[in-house]
């Protein structure tokens, strides 16, 4: 019996994975990001201040 199927993922399922693997590249880099502010930061909280 052949329903016409082939065998690998749909179109769609292809165009949803590519979305998901964009996002999480981005999520990626905003998370790279986010983590070098939060060490810049810390670093200027541990910084001893000079007041005039």
């Amino acid at each position: 019996m052949d329903d016409s199927q082939r065998p690998g993922v749909t179109s769609e399922e292809s165009a949803e994975l590519k979305r998901l693997r964009r996002e999480n590249a981005e999520l990626r880099r905003a998370n790279e990001i986010l983590k070098a502010a939060s060490a810049f930061f810390a670093a200027e909280l541990d910084r001893p201040t000079t007041r005039s």
